[in-house]
């Protein structure tokens, strides 16, 4: 015996079946469409808002422009007078320094048996130049340099014969740091005022 089936269950149980995917597969696209939309109008929303900070902020630059640029101008007027205190304070002091340095080297020369024929000073360096009855004055003179308290690091560069009024006396040259001490310093020129 044949059995015939007319109605097609299977295949209306697949179609409807597929009706419901479809349906979901309808369902969840429509929900992430809608939240990409809802997304999109926040952003669509924060853009708007920065555009108009970014508008405002533009005008308030364009109305504080002038007195950016004059205080700019302030600080570079700062900038350029420090420059020429610091400039002012550095001339005080070597100029100090100068002055120091040639008291001391006017105070440690023995007039009686020798004397300087040149004192140059360049910088923190001091060139002596000057003619000596004997080597042991030449001796005694340094030695006071190095005692002095601006004098350092007192050294004889040239020595030699020279014959003077008949007399055979001696030639040198000798080169010196100078600095300012530390304990007399001037506390207006260290502090830069």
């Amino acid at each position: 015996m044949l059995r015939i089936n007319l109605l097609p269950i299977r295949q209306l149980k697949k179609r409807a079946k597929a009706k419901n995917q479809i349906a979901v597969f309808c369902v969840v696209f429509l929900c992430f469409v809608g939240i990409l939309c809802f997304i999109s109008l926040i952003q669509i929303h924060k853009i708007k808002s920065i555009e108009s900070s970014i508008t405002e902020l533009t005008k308030e630059q364009q109305r504080l422009a002038p007195e950016i640029a004059a205080v700019d101008k302030l600080k570079k007027d700062k900038e350029e007078l420090e420059r020429k205190i610091s400039i002012i304070h550095q001339l005080k002091a070597e100029s100090s320094l100068t002055v120091h340095v040639l008291d001391q080297v006017a105070n440690v020369v023995d007039n009686n048996r020798m004397w300087l024929t040149s004192l140059s000073q360049q910088g923190n360096s001091l060139s002596l130049t000057g003619i000596a009855l004997d080597n042991q004055t030449v001796a005694d003179f340094m030695e006071k340099l190095k005692k002095s308290s601006f004098i350092q690091g007192v050294d004889l560069t040239s020595s030699s014969l020279r014959k003077i009024s008949d007399r055979n006396l001696k030639e040198f040259s000798l080169t010196c740091a100078v600095a300012e001490p530390k304990q007399t310093q001037d506390p207006a020129i260290t502090n830069g005022k």
